[in-house]
Protein backbone atom coordinates (compact mmCIF):
# COMPACT_ATOMS: atom_id res chain seq x y z
CA UNK A 1 0.00 0.00 0.00
CA UNK A 2 3.10 2.23 0.51
CA UNK A 3 3.86 1.91 -3.35
CA UNK A 4 0.20 2.95 -4.59
CA UNK A 5 0.53 6.04 -1.56
CA UNK A 6 3.86 7.25 -3.52
CA UNK A 7 1.96 6.93 -6.93
CA UNK A 8 -0.89 9.01 -5.63
CA UNK A 9 1.86 11.84 -4.22
CA UNK A 10 3.37 11.60 -7.68
CA UNK A 11 0.30 12.01 -9.91
CA UNK A 12 -1.54 14.42 -7.30
CA UNK A 13 -0.84 17.40 -9.36
CA UNK A 14 0.02 16.20 -12.73
CA UNK A 15 -2.33 16.62 -15.57
CA UNK A 16 -2.04 16.69 -19.33
CA UNK A 17 -4.55 19.13 -19.77
CA UNK A 18 -6.76 16.44 -22.06
CA UNK A 19 -8.57 15.61 -18.73
CA UNK A 20 -12.23 15.35 -18.96
CA UNK A 21 -14.77 13.88 -16.75
CA UNK A 22 -15.31 10.15 -17.74
CA UNK A 23 -11.81 9.91 -20.40
CA UNK A 24 -10.75 6.38 -21.31
CA UNK A 25 -11.63 2.99 -20.01
CA UNK A 26 -9.88 0.25 -19.92
CA UNK A 27 -10.99 -2.95 -20.55
CA UNK A 28 -14.13 -5.06 -18.76
CA UNK A 29 -12.44 -7.46 -16.12
CA UNK A 30 -13.86 -11.10 -16.85
CA UNK A 31 -14.56 -12.73 -13.76
CA UNK A 32 -13.84 -16.65 -15.02
CA UNK A 33 -10.58 -15.46 -15.46
CA UNK A 34 -9.14 -16.09 -12.49
CA UNK A 35 -6.28 -13.60 -13.26
CA UNK A 36 -9.08 -11.06 -12.14
CA UNK A 37 -8.88 -12.29 -8.59
CA UNK A 38 -7.09 -12.59 -5.49
CA UNK A 39 -7.76 -15.89 -4.36
CA UNK A 40 -6.54 -18.00 -1.07
CA UNK A 41 -8.64 -21.14 -0.91
CA UNK A 42 -7.98 -22.50 2.88
CA UNK A 43 -10.66 -25.24 2.77
CA UNK A 44 -12.13 -22.84 5.69
CA UNK A 45 -15.68 -23.08 6.21
CA UNK A 46 -16.32 -19.85 5.65
CA UNK A 47 -15.23 -16.90 3.08
CA UNK A 48 -14.23 -13.43 3.52
CA UNK A 49 -15.17 -11.43 0.22
CA UNK A 50 -13.14 -7.99 0.42
CA UNK A 51 -13.20 -5.13 -1.95
CA UNK A 52 -10.24 -3.40 -1.76
CA UNK A 53 -9.49 1.02 -1.48
CA UNK A 54 -8.55 2.86 -3.99
CA UNK A 55 -4.92 2.01 -5.10
CA UNK A 56 -5.27 3.92 -7.86
CA UNK A 57 -4.14 7.73 -9.36
CA UNK A 58 -4.42 9.28 -13.01
CA UNK A 59 -2.24 7.18 -15.38
CA UNK A 60 -1.88 7.87 -19.45
CA UNK A 61 -3.95 5.99 -21.81
CA UNK A 62 -3.53 6.38 -25.07
CA UNK A 63 -2.33 9.40 -24.68
CA UNK A 64 -5.25 10.77 -22.36
CA UNK A 65 -5.57 10.64 -18.59
CA UNK A 66 -7.44 7.85 -17.15
CA UNK A 67 -9.68 7.59 -14.22
CA UNK A 68 -9.89 4.05 -13.70
CA UNK A 69 -7.64 1.49 -12.92
CA UNK A 70 -6.60 -1.19 -15.34
CA UNK A 71 -6.99 -4.32 -14.04
CA UNK A 72 -5.02 -5.89 -16.78
CA UNK A 73 -1.86 -3.43 -16.28
CA UNK A 74 0.70 -4.94 -14.11
CA UNK A 75 2.01 -1.96 -12.39
CA UNK A 76 -1.55 -1.04 -11.14
CA UNK A 77 -2.38 -4.48 -10.43
CA UNK A 78 0.77 -4.86 -8.20
CA UNK A 79 -1.05 -1.62 -6.20
CA UNK A 80 -4.33 -3.40 -5.83
CA UNK A 81 -2.17 -6.09 -4.81
CA UNK A 82 -0.29 -4.96 -2.29
CA UNK A 83 -3.79 -3.85 0.21
CA UNK A 84 -5.47 -7.20 -0.95
CA UNK A 85 -2.45 -9.72 0.47
CA UNK A 86 -1.93 -7.54 3.20
CA UNK A 87 -5.64 -8.08 4.15
CA UNK A 88 -5.50 -11.75 3.55
CA UNK A 89 -2.46 -11.84 5.44
CA UNK A 90 -3.97 -10.02 8.65
CA UNK A 91 -7.49 -10.39 8.57
CA UNK A 92 -8.63 -14.00 7.26
CA UNK A 93 -7.53 -15.88 10.02
CA UNK A 94 -8.81 -19.49 8.83
CA UNK A 95 -12.02 -18.08 6.12
CA UNK A 96 -11.20 -18.32 2.39
CA UNK A 97 -10.14 -15.40 0.90
CA UNK A 98 -11.64 -13.69 -2.42
CA UNK A 99 -10.90 -10.29 -3.67
CA UNK A 100 -11.94 -9.26 -6.92
CA UNK A 101 -9.87 -6.70 -9.31
CA UNK A 102 -12.06 -3.95 -10.55
CA UNK A 103 -11.78 -0.60 -12.63
CA UNK A 104 -12.07 1.63 -9.14
CA UNK A 105 -12.11 5.14 -9.37
CA UNK A 106 -8.67 7.38 -8.72
CA UNK A 107 -7.78 8.94 -5.83
CA UNK A 108 -8.34 12.33 -7.39
CA UNK A 109 -11.81 11.43 -8.53
CA UNK A 110 -12.94 12.20 -5.08
CA UNK A 111 -12.22 15.75 -4.95
CA UNK A 112 -14.87 16.16 -6.90
CA UNK A 113 -18.55 15.28 -6.09
CA UNK A 114 -19.23 15.48 -9.62
CA UNK A 115 -16.40 13.68 -10.71
CA UNK A 116 -17.02 11.00 -8.36
CA UNK A 117 -20.58 10.31 -9.19
CA UNK A 118 -20.01 10.63 -12.70
CA UNK A 119 -17.22 7.35 -12.43
CA UNK A 120 -18.19 5.57 -9.58
CA UNK A 121 -21.26 3.51 -11.64
CA UNK A 122 -18.63 1.98 -13.75
CA UNK A 123 -16.62 0.68 -10.64
CA UNK A 124 -20.30 -0.52 -8.73
CA UNK A 125 -20.67 -2.12 -12.09
CA UNK A 126 -17.38 -4.21 -11.93
CA UNK A 127 -17.88 -5.10 -8.29
CA UNK A 128 -21.49 -6.31 -8.39
CA UNK A 129 -20.10 -8.52 -11.56
CA UNK A 130 -17.60 -10.05 -9.47
CA UNK A 131 -19.76 -10.81 -6.56
CA UNK A 132 -22.34 -12.42 -8.60
CA UNK A 133 -19.31 -14.68 -10.33
CA UNK A 134 -18.29 -15.21 -6.37
CA UNK A 135 -21.87 -16.34 -5.33
CA UNK A 136 -22.23 -18.72 -8.90
CA UNK A 137 -18.63 -20.12 -9.02
CA UNK A 138 -16.59 -20.22 -5.42
CA UNK A 139 -18.75 -19.75 -2.66
CA UNK A 140 -20.43 -22.87 -2.90
CA UNK A 141 -22.90 -22.18 -0.14
CA UNK A 142 -20.42 -20.77 2.48
CA UNK A 143 -21.56 -18.77 5.21
CA UNK A 144 -19.40 -15.31 3.88
CA UNK A 145 -18.35 -12.11 5.84
CA UNK A 146 -18.12 -9.44 2.94
CA UNK A 147 -15.99 -6.69 3.83
CA UNK A 148 -14.96 -3.23 2.31
CA UNK A 149 -12.79 -0.45 2.74
CA UNK A 150 -13.43 3.27 1.88
CA UNK A 151 -14.02 3.08 -1.85
CA UNK A 152 -14.75 -0.80 -1.65
CA UNK A 153 -16.49 -0.08 1.53
CA UNK A 154 -19.41 2.13 -1.28
CA UNK A 155 -18.80 -0.60 -3.86
CA UNK A 156 -20.14 -3.29 -0.76
CA UNK A 157 -23.02 -1.46 0.40
CA UNK A 158 -24.45 -1.17 -3.34
CA UNK A 159 -24.11 -5.08 -3.12
CA UNK A 160 -25.82 -5.17 0.26
CA UNK A 161 -28.91 -2.97 -1.25
CA UNK A 162 -29.35 -5.97 -4.27
CA UNK A 163 -28.66 -9.21 -2.10
CA UNK A 164 -31.91 -11.54 -2.08
CA UNK A 165 -33.22 -13.21 0.99
CA UNK A 166 -31.02 -16.62 -0.17
CA UNK A 167 -28.32 -15.42 -0.11
CA UNK A 168 -28.39 -12.86 2.70
CA UNK A 169 -29.07 -15.81 4.98
CA UNK A 170 -25.50 -17.05 4.86
CA UNK A 171 -24.14 -13.68 5.70
CA UNK A 172 -22.32 -14.00 9.02
CA UNK A 173 -21.30 -9.98 8.84
CA UNK A 174 -20.66 -7.31 7.00
CA UNK A 175 -17.93 -4.47 7.55
CA UNK A 176 -17.61 -1.02 6.37
CA UNK A 177 -14.17 0.18 7.20
CA UNK A 178 -13.82 3.88 6.47
CA UNK A 179 -16.90 5.14 5.03
CA UNK A 180 -20.36 6.27 5.68
CA UNK A 181 -23.80 4.25 6.20
CA UNK A 182 -26.58 7.10 6.04
CA UNK A 183 -30.05 7.23 6.75
CA UNK A 184 -30.56 6.78 2.75
CA UNK A 185 -28.83 3.29 3.44
CA UNK A 186 -30.64 2.21 6.29
CA UNK A 187 -34.18 3.51 4.26
CA UNK A 188 -33.18 1.66 0.94
CA UNK A 189 -31.34 -1.52 2.80
CA UNK A 190 -33.21 -3.72 5.16
CA UNK A 191 -30.40 -6.01 5.48
CA UNK A 192 -28.12 -3.49 7.24
CA UNK A 193 -29.27 -4.19 11.07
CA UNK A 194 -26.34 -2.40 13.45
CA UNK A 195 -24.05 -4.59 15.19
CA UNK A 196 -24.27 -3.88 19.12
CA UNK A 197 -21.54 -6.38 20.25
CA UNK A 198 -18.45 -8.46 19.56
CA UNK A 199 -20.14 -11.48 18.20
CA UNK A 200 -24.09 -10.74 16.95
CA UNK A 201 -24.03 -12.08 13.30
CA UNK A 202 -26.41 -11.13 10.23
CA UNK A 203 -25.37 -7.63 11.08
CA UNK A 204 -23.34 -4.09 10.11
CA UNK A 205 -19.99 -2.91 11.50
CA UNK A 206 -19.15 0.76 10.71
CA UNK A 207 -16.28 2.74 12.31
CA UNK A 208 -14.85 5.57 11.20
CA UNK A 209 -11.59 6.92 13.23
CA UNK A 210 -10.71 11.11 14.05
CA UNK A 211 -8.78 12.54 16.57
CA UNK A 212 -11.50 14.84 16.92
CA UNK A 213 -15.23 15.20 15.47
CA UNK A 214 -14.61 18.58 13.42
CA UNK A 215 -11.29 16.26 12.14
CA UNK A 216 -13.85 14.69 9.46
CA UNK A 217 -13.61 13.57 5.22
CA UNK A 218 -17.59 14.74 4.33
CA UNK A 219 -17.13 12.53 1.65
CA UNK A 220 -15.86 10.05 3.51
CA UNK A 221 -18.13 9.98 6.27
CA UNK A 222 -20.66 12.78 6.30
CA UNK A 223 -23.83 11.65 7.47
CA UNK A 224 -22.94 8.91 8.87
CA UNK A 225 -24.88 6.96 11.70
CA UNK A 226 -23.62 4.12 12.92
CA UNK A 227 -20.85 3.53 14.41
CA UNK A 228 -19.00 0.60 16.85
CA UNK A 229 -15.91 0.77 18.42
CA UNK A 230 -13.23 -1.77 16.71
CA UNK A 231 -11.36 -2.86 20.02
CA UNK A 232 -13.93 -3.18 22.92
CA UNK A 233 -17.14 -3.73 20.46
CA UNK A 234 -19.52 -1.60 22.43
CA UNK A 235 -21.56 1.23 21.42
CA UNK A 236 -21.11 3.42 24.30
CA UNK A 237 -18.74 6.07 25.20
CA UNK A 238 -16.23 3.44 27.34
CA UNK A 239 -13.13 3.70 25.51
CA UNK A 240 -10.44 0.97 25.05
CA UNK A 241 -6.80 0.60 25.11
CA UNK A 242 -4.71 -0.44 22.06
CA UNK A 243 -1.58 -0.69 20.83
CA UNK A 244 -0.23 0.23 17.43
CA UNK A 245 3.40 -0.29 16.13
CA UNK A 246 4.51 2.45 13.60
CA UNK A 247 7.49 3.10 12.11
CA UNK A 248 9.71 1.37 14.65
CA UNK A 249 7.54 2.93 17.66
CA UNK A 250 5.00 1.76 19.61
CA UNK A 251 2.30 3.73 20.59
CA UNK A 252 -0.68 3.23 23.40
CA UNK A 253 -3.87 4.94 22.15
CA UNK A 254 -7.20 4.82 23.41
CA UNK A 255 -10.57 4.51 20.84
CA UNK A 256 -14.22 5.33 22.05
CA UNK A 257 -17.35 6.11 20.09
CA UNK A 258 -18.76 9.84 19.86
CA UNK A 259 -22.88 9.38 20.24
CA UNK A 260 -23.60 12.47 18.09
CA UNK A 261 -21.16 12.27 15.34
CA UNK A 262 -20.73 8.53 15.00
CA UNK A 263 -17.09 8.82 14.86
CA UNK A 264 -13.98 6.61 16.91
CA UNK A 265 -12.49 9.16 18.55
CA UNK A 266 -8.60 8.17 18.89
CA UNK A 267 -6.45 9.64 21.36
CA UNK A 268 -2.29 9.69 21.91
CA UNK A 269 -1.56 8.68 18.20
CA UNK A 270 1.61 11.25 17.62
CA UNK A 271 1.05 11.72 13.53
CA UNK A 272 -1.94 13.81 12.75
CA UNK A 273 -0.30 14.43 9.20
CA UNK A 274 -2.98 13.81 6.55
CA UNK A 275 -3.58 11.39 3.69
CA UNK A 276 -2.68 12.52 -0.03
CA UNK A 277 -5.50 14.08 -1.48
CA UNK A 278 -8.02 14.22 0.43
CA UNK A 279 -6.73 14.36 3.62
CA UNK A 280 -7.36 16.41 6.66
CA UNK A 281 -4.79 16.66 9.55
CA UNK A 282 -6.28 14.62 12.73
CA UNK A 283 -8.06 11.94 10.25
CA UNK A 284 -7.25 8.15 10.37
CA UNK A 285 -8.96 7.38 6.94
CA UNK A 286 -5.82 5.82 5.79
CA UNK A 287 -4.56 4.09 9.41
CA UNK A 288 -8.42 2.72 9.75
CA UNK A 289 -6.52 -1.32 8.75
CA UNK A 290 -3.45 -0.65 10.48
CA UNK A 291 -4.88 0.59 13.88
CA UNK A 292 -7.35 -2.39 14.50
CA UNK A 293 -6.27 -5.43 12.50
CA UNK A 294 -5.66 -7.61 15.63
CA UNK A 295 -9.15 -7.22 16.88
CA UNK A 296 -11.01 -7.22 13.69
CA UNK A 297 -9.53 -10.39 12.89
CA UNK A 298 -10.08 -11.91 15.99
CA UNK A 299 -13.51 -10.39 15.69
CA UNK A 300 -14.43 -12.22 12.39
CA UNK A 301 -13.45 -15.68 13.53
CA UNK A 302 -15.84 -15.28 16.67
CA UNK A 303 -18.89 -14.09 14.82
CA UNK A 304 -18.32 -16.97 12.25
CA UNK A 305 -17.97 -19.48 15.21
CA UNK A 306 -21.12 -17.31 16.85
CA UNK A 307 -22.82 -18.05 13.26
CA UNK A 308 -22.28 -21.84 13.34
CA UNK A 309 -23.36 -21.86 16.60
CA UNK A 310 -26.68 -20.66 16.30
CA UNK A 311 -27.10 -22.99 13.38
CA UNK A 312 -26.40 -26.10 15.41
CA UNK A 313 -28.56 -24.59 17.88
Amino acid sequence: MLGAMALLLLLSSWDDGKDTLIGPIPTEPDYADSSQWFIRDRGGRADLFYIISTETGYHLKDGDTCHFADTYDDYLRECMALEMHAVDSFYSGDCNYFSPYYRQVSMQSWESVEATMARLPLALADVRRSWEYYIAHYNQGRPFVIAGYSQGAHAMMDIMRRMPDSIASRLVAAYVVGYKVTKEDLDSCPLIRPAHGAADTGVTICFNSVRSSEDTISVVSGGNLLCINPVNWRTDTVSAPFVVVDYKRTDTLTARCDPESHLVLVDNYPDNSPMPIIGVPGNYHHRELKFYYPYICQNIMDRVAAYFEKKEE
